[in-house]
């Protein structure tokens, strides 16, 4: 860890504040701190540097790999911090949630794994295209006269070639790789229930590809009894500022039990994780009152 990285302090709140958001019924001024806290916290974590002597010897290119998701998570949480600060781009913060939530699976799966091969499939997963793409290069270039190189050609070639070279593979390795598993089935083998994935990714595949749905819940609106465009004016849920910091802690706590070698040092970094954990659900239990109750209760 740099010296100047401090666990960052978690948001505290008056008790009028949590009076106004009880009697209003609105918790997103303290979920919003909660998600910026838990954004904060991970690239606090990402930040632990691999010579620590706390941290487990592993290769290097495996541990880039996951600061490098860590910080991914991060960075499309603070991201959506800043569009959703005004009440506008829900559509936008959707989207990007569908992202964290793949990147959280992806490392809570490698963490699962802890393997060579786990890694080296995530790796060469997002160089197959760039394999694919050199061959079509290398095509067009052999049907020119003399073999002619295009300049955006060349400096296309290098940018795949040094990708491969940081990742450590050739391409024939790349190509002989096997694929890496669906989101399903990571989420299968971490052993959650198939909801987490329906409602993980593929109602969250609705904000990507612009399916009916999504179309209904931010680009048009009813208006006496016709679809018309809707204005920009889509705020971010607030299930939202819940369940993507929650599934943000658990690839955090993936992470933590994966790299530390000591049980001594897991326990305390996961009891942080575990109390922040508490204090977002604590909230959505109150801001989620009665919608447990059996219909016929309400």
């Amino acid at each position: 860890m740099t010296e100047q990285m401090q666990i960052p302090d978690p948001p505290m709140f008056s008790d009028d504040q949590v009076k106004r958001c009880r009697e209003s019924g609105d918790f997103m001024p303290m979920l919003f701190e909660w998600y910026k806290f838990v954004g904060h916290l991970c690239i606090f974590f990402a930040l632990i540097k691999s010579e620590s002597p706390a941290v487990q010897d592993f290769p290097p290119i495996q541990f880039s790999v996951l600061t490098g998701l860590l910080n991914r998570c991060s960075r499309l949480m603070l991201a959506n911090l800043a569009l959703s600060h005004n009440g506008r781009f829900g559509e936008t913060t959707a989207l990007l949630d569908r992202c964290i939530f793949e990147t959280c699976v992806i490392i809570m799966w490698l963490c699962h794994k802890g393997t060579d091969d786990a890694f080296r499939r995530y790796l060469a997963d997002g160089l197959k295209t760039e394999v694919e793409l050199s061959a079509e290069i290398r095509g067009n270039i052999a049907d020119r006269e003399e073999n002619r190189v295009l300049v955006i050609e060349r400096r296309m070639m290098n940018s795949i070639k040094r990708h491969m070279s940081l990742a450590g593979l050739t391409e024939d390795e790349i190509s002989e790789i096997k694929k890496m598993p669906n989101t399903a089935a990571m989420i299968s083998d971490l052993g959650d229930q198939r909801l987490m994935y329906v409602v993980g990714q593929r109602l969250g595949s609705h904000h990507v590809h612009g399916t009916w749905p999504s179309l209904l819940m931010h680009y048009l609106e009813e208006e006496d009894g016709s679809l018309v465009l809707r204005d920009h004016d889509c705020h971010t849920h607030p299930n939202q500022f819940v369940m993507v910091p929650l599934l943000v802690l658990s690839a955090m706590a993936a992470y933590i039990g994966f790299i530390l070698d000591s049980t001594e040092d897991v326990e305390p970094m996961k009891g942080l994780l575990d109390s922040v954990e508490q204090e977002i659900l604590q909230i959505n239990s109150q801001m989620a009152e009665g919608d447990f109750n059996a219909e016929s209760e309400i």
